[in-house]
C-alpha cells in the first residue's frame, strides 16, 4: 500500500473532526474508494503491512482529519451550531440481545461507516441452518453513503458475515494485520478475494471517511490485533470498545492503550458503546498468562502420556502458550482441525505465532513419534458435531485414535447452549479411557471479555455523556446499564437498545427515533435468506410429527378413482405395526376425494387436496393425537 499523503498524530488526545467542521478533501472521490491511514505525529512514518496482491485496492488520496487544538484547561469544547444541527445515528443490525452477528452502522447526514460484520450459529429451533448473518437491507438501500467497514478483530462473530456483505457492496475494509489475514482466507473460500478492497491499519492510525473519522485503539482480547474505535463525527466523539479486557501481562506484551481512552475522556466523549458480555461478573478477568502456568503444571502431570489440547482456533495466544510449554518439555506439536490449521498457518506466516524450526508437524507426519514427545492441538472445545475432537471421541477420526494413554485438556468454557454437546464429548472420551481435564478450577481457561471492574475503568477514563451497552444478551446489557448507574450516570443518559432501533445523538440529547429493516438472515448451503419462518416451521414439524403422503389417480372426465389412494408414512408411524391405522387412512382419503369431487367446486385440484388434508388430518389426530404434515399427490388421466 502507498504511504499516506499526510501523516498526523493524535495531537495530545485532541479529537479530530468532533470539534470542527470536516476538512476538505483535496480532490473529489468516488464514494466507495478507501481512505489512507494517517500516522501519529512524532513517530517514524511507516507503511502499513502489505496485503496480498489479490486483495490490494486502489488507494484514494484522502487525508486524515485532525482538528485545531481545543483550549487548554481540560474543559469539554463547546459544540458549535453546525454540530448541534448535525446529529449522528447509531443503528445496531446485530449483537444486541444475542451473542453473535455483531454489526453496527454509524451514520451522519452525508456518510455511513460500518463496525464489524459477524455471524451467529443457529439455535436448536433452526433445523438444517448452517449459520445466521445480519440483514443488510438498510446498508444496501443506502449504498451511496457507505464509505467503509471497520473490523475490531478477527473472531467469527465479528467478521463471519463479511464475505456475504461484500457480494452486495464492494466497499473498503479496514482492519489490523491479523484480522485482514483471516478475512483473506474467508474471502478466498467465498471467491471474492480478488475484488476486495482490503486495507491494513495499525493501532493509532486514523481513517478519514467523509465527515467521519475512525481511530484504531489497541485493546486486549483473546486474539491479537484487537482494537477499539474512536469515531469522530460532526456531532461529537463516539467510542466503541469492541471486545476487550484489561490484561496487564499480555502474552504478546501489547497492553491496552488506557492512556488514549483517558485522553479522549479529557477532551469529551459524546457516547460510549461498551462490551457487555461479562457485565454480570465481579472483579477483573485474569490474565491469559495464568493459562500458561496451568499448562506447565498439567504437562508435568501428564508424564509419558500423549497430550491433546482443545481450544478455540482463533485464540492465537493460547496456541502460542501450548507451543512454548511443549518446547520446554521436548514435545513436537501437531495441529488438527480445519479452522485450527488455517489460523495457525496464517498466524505463523504473519509472525503472530513463533515456534522453533520443525516443532510444528503435519498430522500425516506424527506416526512414529512417541506419546511422551507429542502434543496435539485440536478444535472441538465446544463439542461441535463435525469438529476433530468430537470425531476422535466417536472413533471416527481417520488419523487420530484416542486411547487410555491420552491426557486431554479442554481449554475453554462451554458457550451457553453447548453444555450438552461438550458433556457428551467428555463422556465419550472418558469411556475410551482417556484422562480428561475440563474443570474451570484448574485454570485452563480465562475469558477474553472485561468483567465489571474493567468496564468501570473504561467508563471512568472516557467519562461519556451517554452510554450504550452493546455485545450481549439482554441480561448482559441490563447489568451493564446498572453498572453505569452505579458510576453516577443519569438514567436518561443510558440507552439499552435493540437490533434495528435507530439511536439519534446530538450534543444535548439521545433518543430512539425509528427502526430499520433487520432480523436474522439464514444461510443453508448455498442459499442465503431463502429459508424463512414457514420453511423452518415445516422442518420442525417434519422432525417432530413426521410426514404422510396420500397418492391417488382419478379420471379427468368422470372423477372416478382409478388407482389408490395409497398412504405412505415417513417418520410418523412404523408401517408394519400400524396396518389398521393406514387402512383406515386410505378409506378416509377415498371418502374425501369422492365428496370433494361431487361438490359445488367440481374437481378443482386445490379443493381435492384440501379435502384430503382436512379429513385425513382429523382422522389421524383422533387416532394418535399427532398432526403430521400431509402431502396429497393427485394425478388426472
Amino acid at each position: 500500500m502507498k504511504a499516506p499523503e499526510r501523516s498526523e498524530k493524535r495531537n495530545g488526545g485532541k479529537p479530530p473532526a468532533s470539534q470542527t467542521e470536516p476538512q476538505p478533501v483535496k480532490e473529489k472521490q468516488e464514494p466507495e474508494q478507501p481512505a489512507k491511514p494517517a500516522q501519529r505525529r512524532g513517530r517514524p512514518r511507516k507503511k502499513p503491512a502489505p496485503v496480498q496482491e489479490a486483495a490490494q485496492p486502489a488507494v484514494a488520496e484522502i487525508a486524515a482529519a485532525q482538528p485545531s487544538a481545543p483550549k487548554k484547561g481540560g474543559r469539554r469544547p463547546r459544540q458549535n451550531r453546525a454540530e448541534a444541527k448535525n446529529p449522528v445515528r447509531i443503528i445496531p443490525l446485530g449483537g444486541l440481545g444475542e451473542i453473535g452477528k455483531n454489526m453496527t452502522v454509524i451514520e451522519t447526514q452525508q456518510d455511513i461507516v460500518i463496525v464489524d460484520c459477524g455471524l451467529a450459529f443457529p439455535d436448536d429451533d433452526m433445523p438444517g441452518i448452517d449459520l445466521v448473518i445480519p440483514d443488510f437491507t438498510y446498508v444496501v438501500q443506502n449504498r451511496e453513503k457507505v464509505r467503509g467497514i471497520f473490523l475490531t478483530h478477527g473472531h467469527e462473530d465479528h467478521i463471519g458475515g463479511l464475505s456475504y456483505l461484500l457480494k452486495e457492496l464492494n466497499i473498503p475494509v479496514y482492519a489490523a494485520r491479523l484480522t485482514i489475514g483471516l478475512v483473506e482466507g474467508k474471502l478466498k473460500e467465498a471467491g471474492n478475494l480478488k475484488s476486495a478492497k482490503l486495507n491494513v491499519v495499525k493501532a493509532g492510525d486514523t481513517i478519514r471517511c467523509g465527515s467521519i473519522s475512525v481511530e484504531f485503539i489497541a485493546v486486549n482480547h483473546s486474539i491479537p490485533d484487537a482494537c477499539a474505535f474512536a469515531i469522530f463525527t460532526p456531532a461529537g466523539t463516539l467510542v466503541h470498545t469492541g471486545d476487550f479486557k484489561i490484561d496487564y501481562t499480555p502474552v504478546d506484551g501489547q497492553m491496552i492503550d488506557l492512556a488514549r481512552f483517558g485522553e479522549l475522556g479529557r477532551h469529551g466523549v459524546l457516547a460510549l458503546m461498551s462490551d457487555s458480555t461479562n457485565a454480570e461478573r465481579p472483579g477483573m478477568t485474569p490474565s491469559e498468562r495464568r493459562v500458561g502456568e496451568a499448562f506447565e503444571m498439567l504437562f508435568d502431570k501428564a508424564g509419558d502420556r500423549r497430550i491433546l489440547v482443545a481450544s478455540f482456533s482463533s485464540n492465537v495466544h493460547r496456541i502460542q502458550q501450548v507451543i512454548d510449554v511443549a518446547v520446554r518439555h521436548g514435545r513436537k506439536v501437531v495441529v488438527s482441525g480445519r479452522s485450527m490449521e488455517n489460523v495457525t498457518a496464517k498466524a505463523l506466516e504473519l509472525g503472530y505465532l513463533k515456534a522453533p524450526k520443525d516443532t510444528i508437524l503435519d498430522v500425516d507426519h506424527m506416526k512414529g513419534i512417541p506419546d511422551d514427545k507429542l502434543v496435539i492441538i485440536t478444535t472441538g472445545s465446544q463439542g461441535e458435531p463435525m469438529s476433530a475432537l468430537t470425531r476422535m471421541a466417536r472413533g471416527e477420526h481417520r488419523k487420530i485414535s484416542v486411547t487410555a494413554h491420552d491426557f486431554i485438556i479442554i481449554s475453554a468454557n462451554p458457550i451457553p447452549g453447548n453444555e450438552k454437546l461438550v458433556g457428551r464429548v467428555i463422556n465419550d472420551l472418558m469411556k475410551l479411557g482417556a484422562d480428561v481435564i475440563y474443570e474451570s478450577s484448574m485454570g485452563i481457561h480465562v475469558s477474553g471479555h472485561a468483567c465489571r471492574e474493567e468496564i468501570r475503568t473504561i467508563l471512568g477514563l472516557t467519562k461519556p455523556k451517554y452510554f450504550i451497552p452493546v455485545h450481549g444478551e439482554y441480561k448482559h446489557l441490563a447489568k451493564n446499564r446498572e453498572l453505569a448507574l452505579e458510576m453516577g450516570m443519569q438514567d436518561d443518559h443510558i440507552m439499552v437498545s435493540e437490533i434495528g432501533q435507530v439511536i439519534e445523538l446530538t450534543a444535548d440529547s439521545i433518543k430512539s427515533v425509528t427502526t430499520v429493516p433487520t432480523g436474522a438472515v439464514m444461510v443453508d448451503g448455498s442459499g442465503i435468506g431463502d429459508v424463512g419462518s414457514i420453511v423452518l416451521r415445516d422442518r420442525k414439524m417434519l422432525s417432530e410429527e413426521g410426514l404422510i403422503i396420500a397418492v391417488a389417480t382419478i379420471d379427468s372426465k368422470t372423477g372416478a378413482i382409478l388407482a389408490g389412494p395409497d398412504v405412505v408414512s415417513r417418520g410418523f408411524v412404523y408401517v408394519r405395526e400400524s396396518e389398521e391405522l393406514l387402512v383406515g387412512a386410505r378409506q378416509v382419503c377415498r371418502q374425501a376425494l369422492a365428496s370433494a369431487g361431487n361438490g359445488q367446486g367440481g374437481r378443482e385440484w386445490s379443493n381435492l387436496k384440501q379435502a384430503v388434508r382436512d379429513q385425513l388430518g382429523g382422522y389421524l389426530f383422533n387416532k394418535t393425537k399427532r398432526r403430521p404434515i400431509i402431502l396429497p399427490i393427485i394425478q388426472e388421466v
